[in-house]
C-alpha cells in the first residue's frame, strides 16, 4: 500500500516515530519533508491512527454498498474478460513462422533479408506488448474477483483496522488538505 501527498508535491508518504514535545506517536510524514529532495512540501502529517480509521470507514461504506458495488464489479468484470483477445499472440506467432521460413529462403539464396528481419523483430515486440497487456488484464481481474469474494463473503461492518486485509484490498492512498482517498486494488476509490 503507498500513502501520496497529492496535492502538494506527489511524493510518497513515509511512517515515522514522531516524539512531539515529548509525546510518542506514528506518523506518516511526506518524504519532501523528511529527506533533502529540493522540493518545498506542506503537505499535512497524518496520525497512523487517523489512516487506520479511514481505511476501516472507506471499506465500510464499500460493505455498506455492496450491492451496488458488486454489479459495478460484475460489469469490470465481464469488460475485462471481453477486453482479452489471444488471437493477437495466436497471429503473431503465426506471422513470425512465415517471416522465419522467408528469412531463412533469403539468406540461403544469398539474397537480401534487412526487411525481413527488421519486421521480425518489430513483431517480436509487438508480441511482448500483446503478452504483457494480457497479464495486465489476467490481474486486473484477478483483483475484481478477490473484491467481489471479499464483498459477497463479509456479512457485517469492520469494527477495527485489520492489517492483512488493508494489504490485501486497498492499492494506495492519497493525502489532500481536506480528505483522504482510499484506492481499492480493484479500481474503486472511496474519499473519507
Amino acid at each position: 500500500m503507498k500513502i501520496r501527498g497529492f496535492k502538494q508535491c506527489g511524493e510518497i508518504y513515509r511512517r515515522v516515530h514522531w516524539n512531539n514535545r515529548g509525546k510518542k506517536s506514528i506518523v506518516w510524514r511526506c518524504v519532501s519533508r523528511l529527506e533533502n529532495t529540493g522540493l518545498t512540501c506542506h503537505s499535512r502529517t497524518v496520525l497512523e491512527d487517523m489512516i487506520g480509521l479511514a481505511t476501516v470507514d472507506a471499506i465500510n461504506k464499500l460493505i455498506g454498498q455492496k450491492d451496488g458495488f458488486l454489479t459495478i464489479l460484475k460489469e469490470n468484470i465481464e469488460t475485462v474478460i471481453s477486453e482479452a483477445d489471444n488471437n493477437i499472440v495466436f497471429e503473431i506467432d503465426k506471422k513470425l513462422e512465415e517471416l522465419q521460413k522467408d528469412l531463412l529462403r533469403l539468406a540461403n539464396s544469398k539474397e537480401d533479408y534487412n526487411d525481413i528481419a527488421d519486421e521480425i523483430y518489430r513483431l517480436r515486440e509487438e508480441r511482448h506488448k500483446a503478452l504483457a497487456e494480457e497479464a495486465g488484464k489476467k490481474g486486473s481481474k484477478q483483483r475484481l474477483e478477490d473484491m467481489e469474494k471479499f464483498l459477497n463473503e463479509q456479512s457485517t461492518l469492520l469494527e477495527e483496522y485489520d492489517e492483512q486485509l488493508v494489504r490485501r484490498l486497498i492499492e494506495k492512498i492519497t493525502v489532500y488538505d481536506d480528505k483522504l482517498t482510499i484506492e481499492f486494488k480493484s479500481g474503486v476509490e472511496v474519499d473519507v
